[in-house]
């Protein structure tokens, strides 16, 4: 590997000293900054220069919390995810339908769960698509699927059907199966009857995310919902070097079956090390405390406005969460756990605070994804236990997803009270974020934007919708570096430039602190680079 040097542009190293002019890389790893760089390259007459053109440098991004294989099969199936109306969703299927003639099942996502009244689908309109084979959408929130009359009948889903644990079935006012699903309980009995993606498929999907990321300043990504299919996936691409970025796996924590999971947990990070992977790890859990508030499954303390579901759908029942924590703590994993609401928040630090006074301390970074909502008497608990919050930036704004469906069902007050990642920062927590790709944008710069702003893409509000919780321009790019860094367990190895640290650096056309918020999603990536190597794109 070429020694190179990093010249002409501002270096934002993310560390005490937070700007120099250069950096010297030699063999993926950083040797020198600032005039040592210069110095020591003037010494080594090897050295390719790169030239960055008055741009900026800086730490290449994490993203705390995603779904990348998701994410990667979202452009398998029926691009669903730019239709602004039903309309276009139903002739988006159809289109694909009669492309693709010899396909079983129609599967895609994500759709905006906005388009229809309270996110209710009819199978119907996907009849008018495609009556005479199964058509499965999942949702923007990948809590709810919209299926055809067909795919009902292959499930075996009837008017009688009952609601099934930890799921909903919505009906029509006659009694009959609307065709929505939500949460697992419900949209497993679609997956279980559906046939199984082809390994190529899934692999090359992880290659499509790969991708993504790259052209987006991303090299680490925490895949926070991995179940045993999918670990066998991510080791088939690291055998055919096809993952390109790091990857860390968080093995899904099913409260139907945790007993018999927790043996899988210590297999699946048994078989991940074995491979051998520099840019694959599997030291993480996932939990899920609830579900999300646009369905009225996130867990409040306070009861919805409609009442519809009261306080919302509490995954692990009693002291349930706290005793799969302590066991997940045991054998040395890192518990990640999803939590929307602020009964699910006050869920996750108990069930935390638990397995610390259970097992004794120890490095173990514990995260609690989300945050949407949490309670004063909460707050400082992040910091007091540990706990890192990450974060989603892009939400934190007055879109159609807030004012159709947050907002009516929590109320303004309660509404005004989401994503406090100021106070959580101040508070001394240490904050990560990321993104929920493909829920929403996987760009960093996106949810940055958001994130300094609280404004959307538009400028509304002017000034920023509750302003007081913006984060600065540096605090966000900080925690979308080195804060996700911390997440991983590897802030010795990048997330900052310092000598010794991996050279994952991401190039930018110009400094994102001296751009206005709302244009920071227009600075172009002219480069990602991994360990000093720029990029590749993935061949299929």
């Amino acid at each position: 590997m070429a020694i190179t040097l990093f010249r002409n542009g501002t270096v934002w190293t993310g560390a005490l000293e937070p700007t120099v002019d250069a950096v010297l890389v030699d063999d993926g790893v950083i040797v020198a900054l600032g005039e040592s760089a210069h110095r020591e390259a003037a010494e080594r007459p090897e050295t390719v220069e790169v030239d960055l053109a008055g741009g900026f440098l800086m730490p290449s991004f994490g993203d705390g919390h995603a779904h990348p294989l998701l994410g990667g099969l979202e452009f398998v199936g029926p691009a669903v995810r730019s239709c602004d109306s039903v309309e276009e969703i139903v002739a988006a299927v159809r289109k694909y339908g009669e492309a693709n003639p010899d396909e079983e099942w129609i599967v895609g996502a994500s759709y905006d769960g906005s388009l229809a009244p309270g996110g209710l689908f009819d199978a119907r309109w996907l009849d008018e698509a495609v009556p005479d084979r199964p058509v499965v959408l999942r949702a923007w929130d990948y809590h709810t699927m919209w299926v055809n009359s067909v795919a009902l009948q292959r499930a075996g889903i009837t008017p009688e059907t009952p609601n099934p644990v930890l799921g909903e079935i919505p009906h029509r006012e006659d009694g009959s199966v609307l065709g929505t699903l939500r949460e697992w309980g419900a949209v497993d009995l679609i997956s279980a009857v559906m046939p199984a993606r082809d390994e190529d498929v899934r692999v090359a999907a992880l290659g499509t995310a790969a991708d993504y990321y790259l052209a987006r300043g991303v090299t680490w990504v925490q895949d926070a919902w991995v179940e045993p299919g999918d670990v066998d996936t991510y080791l088939a691409a690291a055998r055919r070097d096809a993952l390109r970025i790091r990857f860390n796996l968080a093995l899904y924590a099913d409260p139907r079956h945790f007993d018999s999971q927790l043996s899988g947990f210590a297999d699946a990070r048994r078989r991940v090390e074995e491979v051998g992977s520099p840019l694959l790890t599997a030291h993480t859990v996932k939990f899920f405390a609830d579900g999300v508030v646009e369905n009225e499954t996130g867990a409040l303390l306070a009861p919805y406005c409609s009442g519809l579901h009261s306080h919302g759908m509490q995954v692990w029942e009693s002291d349930s969460l706290a005793q799969a924590a302590r066991r997940v703590d045991e054998l040395g994993l890192q518990i990640h756990i999803h939590a929307v609401g602020d009964a699910a928040v006050r869920q996750a630090l108990d069930a935390i605070e638990y397995a610390i006074e259970s097992n004794g301390p120890r490095d173990r970074r514990p995260v609690i994804a989300h945050v949407q909502l949490v309670d004063d008497a909460d707050l400082e608990r992040f910091a007091t236990l540990g706990v890192i919050p990450c974060m989603q930036p892009l939400w934190a704004q007055m879109d159609a997803l807030m004012t159709v469906l947050t907002i009516p069902r929590l109320g303004v007050e309660r509404a005004d009270r989401q994503y406090r990642m100021r106070s959580l920062d101040q508070s001394g927590a240490p904050l990560a974020l990321g993104s929920d790709w493909p829920v929403s944008s996987g760009a960093p710069l996106d949810g940055i934007a958001i994130g300094v702003s609280r404004r959307t893409p538009e400028g509304d509000p002017e000034g920023g919708w509750t302003p007081e919780e913006v984060l600065t321009v540096e605090r966000a790019l900080g925690a979308y570096t080195a804060g996700v860094a911390e997440q991983a367990f590897s802030e010795e190895t990048w997330g900052r430039l310092v000598s010794g640290a991996s050279a994952d650096l991401v190039w930018l056309d110009r400094d994102p602190r001296e751009t206005p918020a709302l244009e920071l999603p227009g600075i172009a990536i002219r480069g990602t680079y991994l360990r000093g190597e720029l990029g590749r794109p993935f061949v299929r």
